[in-house]
């Protein structure tokens, strides 16, 4: 008789995310009951999240990047040897044998091996100063040679070529792209959307090569010098190959498995291959002659291999290749048929070549059904098109008002409610909308405990919006209260974090994450802490403990333009301004070259200043007497006045006045959103007060207070809250108002929105603000005059600092700066050239 209790020795070559998913669901579904498991890495470190591999770049660290750790799966009962790369498999004899010469025996293997970069076999690709994108030690190899570096090329414009080289233009490079192909992203895009993203990668200073071939790779002068199909040639300081993956499958090919023509190991719908004992998942496994080459379908073969260990009926029947991300800053989203070859599809396209949109449908041939849809530079509409596709849903009558811009008749976003059970929320773990019903109804009431039990969310995390509104909806539906709470490591809101914050006077990240939160950390609740700080403490924004938490504009104390360039934006309070100033304004945009516009706020801006120029220029600027006028923050902007009673024959009171008193008492106030005001000498309203966050309008006895207008996205006329106010309590009153609404607002929340959400409207505002409900206003007081007295202009006391200034440099490793980068004029005023403009250049010279 065979003792039923002893335990088959399963074997796992491959530690990636997909094997690392496959030992998680196989103890989810109690296999260590059933089996004696032994994983084989080949790599020195347990699996790491390879998805989200370009943050180690931006200050992630391999601990942060790590899935799996030693710890845990012994305490799962797992060995795993690392460093010992498993080199032959013997299936007579049921062993695997590794490179140090262990010898392990299996009743059943999981082939988990992944794909390798591939490099094509281009003369002098073998060179020291060529690399690859695919592991951690691949990174840390790039960002060496980067240190001593000017300029960088990829070799593929895929998503990972892109990537890397978003990668090298984060290092201070001079990036190039260069792709066999006639577009970018092939597989994923059509040729509109390519072409756009091609355009838009090209803004941001990124050169593009398409439709060339690399021939050679020779050292020229202690560079590499690439010489392409037609004679062109480029040198550059190091290269990066990102030209696709290849199935790693030469361990089954060696063992007599089939594979397929162009590789992969062959498998069957229950993920086995041609040995019934052996399975392959993930980028290593053929399925019907496709390599999946996304996490989520190596996921879901891992669920299927461990189901048929176990004794479940589930199979592997093909995945969703569906893709959203950001490359670049530019927005990308790729669902189902992207390329319309379906037969009888139709496509319903929309281009906004002004505001770098693309967006492309596919339908059946009735217009019934979502084939397929490419989304480049908006992808707010993906969540929406991808359930339609994702679960064969109807679209609405006239299904082109769902990727044309908002308007009355625009067709709804498809809601939570309107998905059936059955719908797919979470591609990359499989998880349904009936799935994430059970877990709320079975008792997780957080969206941090869903997601710890149906792991939806945390693969590419592009359901996240989706997943938070159908537990919300449930939440409602059981009579719960329903969480707002900030995100995933703070279990509070904005206002409740702003409490704790100054009641408790923490002024760090870290120490707030430390007494309050969990994790690392994310993109929501950094930046929110960060205008929290500044509100309260009005500390410098690249001290040490606050640089990391900023948004890119607030990083680098200007707006990042399409084109990579900068702004420079001085205050100018009130729109006054003396000769002598101007000509300074005048003079440094000719020296800089720069760009020039009057805006509707009564400010000059400047556009077209590099990194490195900014210290410079402010440094002019400041000497002259200018001060930030704080266009990167969410603060306050402007101050916009007519020209008053000094003037205008109309005036009754001294608007100009008026508005530099109030710009310069409340500038450099950070808030949740920007803020805007204006004053206007009489009723006729000229300084469009009206249509501002904060309006002041003079009167004949003194000054009408509006608030809560929005000239935005979304147009508000402010309401009036106040007649006839003397200019102290005028001041007062705004005091109280805008501190009440720092304190009150939701992240990214604007005084309009604000105002429509607080329960009572404008007549409970009136009771705060004026009759003091709350008993709150000295406080307000108090705080609104902690922030004016402890007022500095930003730029001031960073050129001030050698430490700050460290982070304008061009290069990370010099101060240089790259004087080839050409301009055009354009209606007298000069712009960065296209890259045609720039190889017309070079060809007359």
């Amino acid at each position: 008789m065979t003792d039923t209790t002893k335990k088959q020795k399963l074997v796992v070559i491959g530690n990636g995310m997909v094997g690392h998913h496959f030992l998680e669901q196989l103890v989810e579904n109690k296999g260590t009951s059933r089996f004696e498991v032994t994983v084989y890495c080949a790599e020195s470190r347990p699996a790491y999240d390879r998805v989200h591999l370009s943050e180690y770049f931006s200050g992630r660290t391999a601990d942060d990047l790590a899935m799996g750790h030693i710890e845990q799966y012994r305490s799962w009962g797992f060995e795993l040897r690392l460093n010992d790369r498993v080199v032959s498999i013997d299936r007579d004899a049921q062993t695997v044998t590794t490179e140090s010469g262990a010898v392990g025996l299996y009743d059943q293997l999981i082939l988990a091996t992944g794909s390798y970069p591939f490099v094509p076999p281009i003369p002098g690709h073998q060179h020291e100063l060529c690399f690859v994108y695919r592991t951690l030690e691949d990174l840390d190899a790039i960002r060496a040679a980067a240190s001593t570096a000017k300029s960088g090329v990829v070799i593929g414009g895929g998503l990972l070529g892109l990537e890397a080289a978003n990668a090298l233009r984060a290092l201070g490079l001079e990036a190039h792209v260069v792709e066999f192909a006639p577009g970018l992203m092939s597989a994923q895009l059509d040729e509109g959307g390519s072409n756009l993203l091609r355009k838009k990668i090209e803004t941001l200073g990124v050169t593009v090569h398409t439709s060339t071939a690399t021939e050679l790779i020779a050292e020229a002068d202690g560079r590499l010098r690439m010489q392409f199909k037609g004679g062109a040639e480029l040198c550059t300081d190091m290269i990066v190959f990102s030209a696709g993956i290849r199935p790693q499958d030469q361990l089954a090919k060696s063992s007599g498995l089939q594979v397929g023509e162009r590789g992969g190991i062959i498998i069957d719908n229950s993920c086995r291959t041609t040995d019934p004992n052996i399975f392959a998942i993930g980028e290593c496994a053929l399925y019907e002659g496709r390599i999946f080459g996304l996490v989520a379908p190596g996921y879901s073969m891992a669920r299927t291999a461990v189901a048929q260990l176990t004794g479940a009926e589930v199979f592997f029947t093909g995945a969703d290749m569906s893709t959203k991300l950001k490359l670049l800053g530019v927005q990308v989203g790729s669902i189902g048929d992207a390329h319309g070859r379906s037969e009888g599809s139709a496509a319903i396209t929309f281009v906004d070549e002004q505001g770098g949109i693309y967006k492309r449908m596919i339908t059946d041939a009735n217009g019934k059904k979502l084939l397929g849809a490419v989304l480049v530079g908006d992808t707010g509409d993906y969540d929406t098109l991808l359930q339609y596709h994702l679960n064969d849903l109807d679209l609405p009558e006239h299904p082109e008002q769902l990727i044309l811009p908002s308007n009355d008749d625009a067709a709804s976003p498809l809601g939570a409610s309107a998905l059936p059970a059955a719908a797919t929320v979470c591609s990359c773990y499989n998880v349904s909308k009936g799935r994430i019903i059970e877990v709320v109804q079975n008792g997780c009431h957080t969206l941090a405990e869903v997601k710890d039990v149906t792991k939806a969310s945390t693969g590419c995390g592009g359901c996240a919006a989706l997943l938070k509104n159908i537990v919300d909806d449930e939440l409602a539906a059981l009579g719960m209260e329903v969480n707002n709470h900030l995100c995933a490591h703070f279990p509070f809101n904005r206002q409740e974090l702003f409490h704790i914050i100054q009641v408790e006077e923490i002024k760090t990240f870290s120490d707030l994450l430390q007494k309050h939160g969990s994790g690392q950390g994310c993109e929501v609740c950094k930046p929110t802490a960060a205008s929290i700080f500044a509100s309260l403490w009005n500390e410098h924004i690249l001290e040490q403990s606050h640089v990391g938490l900023q948004d890119t504009n607030d990083t680098f104390m200007a707006n990042m333009q399409k084109n990579g360039s900068y702004s420079v934006v001085p205050r100018i309070p009130g729109g006054e301004i003396t000769p002598e100033k101007l000509i300074v304004i005048g003079d440094v945009a000719k020296r800089y070259d720069l760009y020039t516009k009057i805006t509707g706020g009564q400010r000059i801006d400047l556009f077209g200043a590099r990194l490195e120029q900014l210290p410079e220029i402010w440094r002019e600027l400041i000497d002259a007497g200018f001060e930030t006028g704080h266009a990167y923050g969410k603060s306050l902007r402007t101050v916009k006045s007519c020209v008053g009673s000094t003037w205008c024959r109309f005036g009754v009171q001294d608007s100009v006045a008026m508005a530099l008193h109030v710009e310069n008492r409340y500038k450099g106030l950070r808030s949740p959103h920007k803020i805007k005001m204006a004053v206007s000498g009489c009723t006729r309203e000229c300084a469009e007060a009206q249509s501002k966050d904060v309006g002041i309008i003079a009167t004949e006895k003194g000054w009408n207070l509006f608030v809560g207008g929005n000239g935005g996205m979304r147009p508000r006329h402010a309401d009036l809250f106040a007649t006839d106010l003397d200019d102290e309590t005028l001041i007062r009153y705004i005091d109280r108002f805008l501190m009440f609404y720092v304190r009150t607002a939701d992240k990214l929340q604007r005084t309009s929105v604000w105002l429509e959400s607080l329960e009572g409207g404008l007549d409970y505002l009136r009771d705060v603000i004026v009759d003091d409900k709350l008993s709150i206003c000295t406080e307000l007081e108090t705080q609104m005059e902690r922030v004016v007295d402890s007022y500095q202009c930003e730029w001031k006391s960073a050129i001030n600092d050698p430490e700050k200034l460290k982070r304008f440099r061009q290069f990370v490793n010099s101060s240089e700066s790259d004087d080839k980068i050409i301009f055009v004029k354009e209606r007298g005023q000069p712009r960065p050239a296209t890259v045609e403009e720039i190889v017309e250049t070079a060809e007359s010279a």
